[in-house]
Parts: structure tokens; sequence; C-alpha cells
């Protein structure tokens, strides 16, 4: 069992990282950003192209090919949300839903829909005391919880965190204080994308790479940011978590129910508390 806890939190991980990512994007734009899952594939096959036609390893692509894919969110902000975030937020969504299927289409047509190996970085088996697990499965849920914990410091002890979550969680009340808010969204999507891109290079070694990989998670990811309040930071991240956690013991006692056990999960706590577990009651 305890192993099995382990295996969730581990897939917890990136849930948590792209529902950071999507929290803060929808809490600053308002743009429900189906592209991500997208974006969170292209950061997988970047790593594998960058190893497969350069001999890049890994420990570089962790680090580039967020970098690069964030550079692309911000390209796209600017020329194409941001024309559109007068209209009704549906044109946006439209945008996303259209470019994820354009992006897929794209790798579909370089690659193929088999999926692409790519080699673990790292071998052997960490002794957790009870159990023996995957020394790279360790780093993933390791790194991740630095990452979020990071982003969490940056968020709530830096002036600029400050500014940022405050625009994230009341852009309103924020403007009203004087703080130009449109500053700060070019930046803020595209460290949303970068997120998400990194979630995908991590992911390379554990999950098929293929140009589906990402249509299979983001609904999951949605509804993860729905359970933990949309727009709220800390409710994405802790609500990831614990819908990796739940869906891996929901494998162990009731497999029947593990596809479904998210969104049962997304629809008691919306029945209990509409805006999410951390989500707040007015933004409705």
């Amino acid at each position: 069992m305890l192993e099995q806890a382990f295996n969730g939190l581990v897939s917890g991980s990136f849930y948590a990282l792209l529902a950071l990512g999507l929290a803060v994007i929808f809490g600053m734009l308002g743009v429900v950003n189906f592209a991500h899952g997208a974006f969170y594939m292209l950061g997988a096959f970047g790593a594998f192209v960058l190893l497969d036609s350069f001999g890049v390893n890994f420990w570089v692509a962790l680090v580039a090919v967020p970098v690069v894919l964030g550079l692309a969110g911000i390209a796209l902000e600017r020329l194409f949300i941001r024309r559109l975030a007068p209209l009704d937020p549906l044109y946006n969504f439209l945008l996303t839903f259209g470019l994820a299927l354009i992006l897929q289409d794209v790798v579909k047509r370089q690659y193929g829909v088999q999926s692409q190996p790519y080699p673990r970085p790292m071998g052997g088996t960490i002794d957790l005391g009870l159990f023996t697990y995957p020394a790279y499965q360790v780093f993933v849920l390791a790194v991740s919880l630095v990452v979020c914990g990071a982003v969490w410091l940056v968020l709530t002890r830096t002036r600029v965190g400050m500014i940022v979550r405050a625009s994230t969680e009341r852009p309103e009340l924020t403007r009203a204080l004087g703080i130009d808010v449109a500053r700060w969204v070019t930046p803020v999507f595209g460290f949303g994308i970068a997120l998400a891109a990194f979630a995908g290079v991590l992911a390379a070694p554990m999950r098929a790479v293929n140009p589906l990989m990402g249509a299979d998670l983001i609904i999951t990811v949605f509804a993860v940011v729905v359970i933990g309040g949309l727009g709220s930071v800390f409710g994405s991240v802790a609500a990831g978590f614990a819908v990796g956690l739940a869906s891996a013991l929901g494998n162990l006692y009731v497999p029947a129910l593990s596809q479904t056990l998210v969104f049962i999960l997304m629809a008691a706590v919306l029945l209990w508390r509409p805006a999410g577990l951390f989500g707040r009651e007015e933004a409705l």
C-alpha cells in the first residue's frame, strides 16, 4: 500500500506542476488554456528531439526546453491571446483548443502516433525504509516539491510575488489599488507554459512520448484545478498531489472506478463547495 501511495504522489507531481501553471494563467488572464496539454507534450518531444538529433542530454533539456517553450508562450500571448482578451472568454478557449489540435497534428505528421523511447537519466533504486523505489521517480517527486515550494515562496515572500498573487486571485481589486496588472500578464503566461514544458521533460523518461500524451492528461488536470479552486495557486498544487494519491489508492482498492474517480471527487467537491476547496466563493 505504501508503495502504491508513493506511485500516486509521483503521478500527482505532474498534476501539480500542470495545475499550477493553469491556475496562474486562469487567475490572471481568465483564460482556460486548453493548449496546456499540448505544451506538456512539446516539452517531452523537445527533450526527445534534442537527444535524438543533437545528442543533448536530459539535464540540459530540463533547463533549455522550458525556457524555449516559455518564450513561445510569451509570443503566443502577445500575438493572439491579448488581442482576444477584451472579447468573450470563449474566443480564447476556442483559440487554445484549436492550437492544441494544430500542435498535435504537426507532431503526428512528423513522428507518427508511435511512442518514442527516451532513456532514464538515472537508474537503480533508493531504499526508503519499508520498500525500495526507482531512483528517477524519487527524483521526479523531489524536484516537483522543490519547484512548487519555490514558486510558493516567491509568491508569498517577495514583493513581485505578492503583486502576481494579488493579480491572480483578485485582479479587479489589484487594478483598483493602482497596480498595472497588464504588465504582469505576458511573463506570467510564459511562466505557466514553461511549467507545462518542465513537466513534459520530466515525464519523457517515464511516460510514452507521443503526440496524444497531453490530450490524455489535460482533462484530468482541469478537474484538479476545479477541485483546488479556479485561480488558487495553493489549491491547485494541493489538489494535484491529493488527486494523484486518491487515484493510486482507488486503483488498488476499487479498480473499476480508477478512471472516473477524479471526476467523482470533482462532483462531490463542487456540490459541497462550488468554488473548489481553496477557491473564493465571491469570485463566482
